[in-house]
């Protein structure tokens, strides 16, 4: 409901199939819905020139501006921290975007 009022909110309405189509492209763990982290991955795969053209995925990534008054300070400098910390890493994603690994070690 929230992607659907934000593609909205971006003059990029999506039918229900359009946004589940949206969500498959960035969903790793097949849960139907979007993680920040997978969110993340949205302005990384835009940014590799990975996302397709039609999935308005692309316009959610361009999106440069945020409502302070809806969002406020808090939401915003989040926001733009993230997006930088994404457009920063052209070749290879931040780290927080790979899965966990847990390694053991013999006593």
């Amino acid at each position: 409901m929230e992607l659907k009022l934000m593609m909205e909110k971006l003059g990029a309405p999506q039918t229900h199939l359009g946004l589940k189509s949206m969500i498959k492209e960035v969903d790793e763990d097949f849960d139907g819905k979007l993680s920040f982290r997978e969110f993340l991955l949205i302005f990384y795969k835009a940014a590799a020139g990975e996302l397709q053209e039609d999935s308005g995925l692309l316009a959610l990534a361009k999106l440069s501006e945020i409502n302070v008054a809806l969002e406020g300070v808090r939401g915003a400098k989040n926001f733009f921290e993230a997006k930088v910390s994404i457009c920063s890493f052209p070749t290879q994603p931040p780290l927080f975007l790979y899965p966990a690994r847990v390694t053991s070690t013999s006593c």
